[in-house]
């Protein structure tokens, strides 16, 4: 059986909290109460709710990285990589919505020196995409204009989901992300004509 911590059972509450009310509507203490803490406990770990927001949104955006690098490196025929790169990241988004739809709109709460920190997880994210791409185009097999825009467009896929995505609802992750996997390739493919 594994114990959580305190840090985790406050780390889980902020992430509640936030997706429930928002950055804005949520304070400390409801944080603290919903890790069974007081008020007090949440300074131990953190000094102040925007540090609790930018922990949850660091975490979020390194998994993230993780997940599309992962999938990067998974296969090397530029089709398979693109399809197994926006299916796990859209699948991410989809089983981590709570933690995504934080990480996506509460972005500018975070401080200038926070924002800055998760900015660059956010470009090594469109730069593992654009790179993807780009070697697609190199190879021949690959049709895009603008790499920069359609990786973009493409992540943009899974993000979306935290917006609406609720588990349990008519569509499953799974089916879902193989749906977007499935439009990439399709938005991408050279015309065969």
């Amino acid at each position: 059986m594994t114990t959580i911590t305190a840090r985790e059972r406050l780390i889980n509450a902020a992430v509640e909290a936030f997706a429930e009310k928002g950055f804005a509507g949520t304070t400390t203490r409801d944080i603290a109460s919903r890790a069974g803490m007081s008020p007090a406990a949440v300074y131990v770990h953190h000094d102040s709710k925007e540090s609790l927001l930018f922990t949850v949104s660091l975490d979020g955006h390194r998994r993230a990285l993780d997940v599309i690098t992962s999938a990067a490196t998974s296969a090397t025929d530029p089709i398979d990589r693109l399809r197994a790169m926006v299916y796990e990241f859209s699948l991410w988004h989809a089983d981590n919505s709570r933690v995504g739809r934080i990480v996506q709109y509460e972005y500018h709460a975070l401080s200038a020196e926070h924002r800055a920190e998760v900015a660059s997880y956010r470009r090594s994210i469109e730069k593992t995409m654009q790179d993807a791409l780009a070697d697609g185009v190199d190879q021949g097999v690959l049709d895009v204009d603008d790499v920069p825009g359609t990786a973009f467009s493409l992540l943009s896929l899974g993000v979306d989901l935290v917006r609406w995505f609720e588990p349990g609802g008519s569509r499953s992750g799974p089916d879902l992300a193989t749906l977007h996997a499935n439009l990439a390739v399709r938005m991408t493919r050279p015309d065969i004509s």
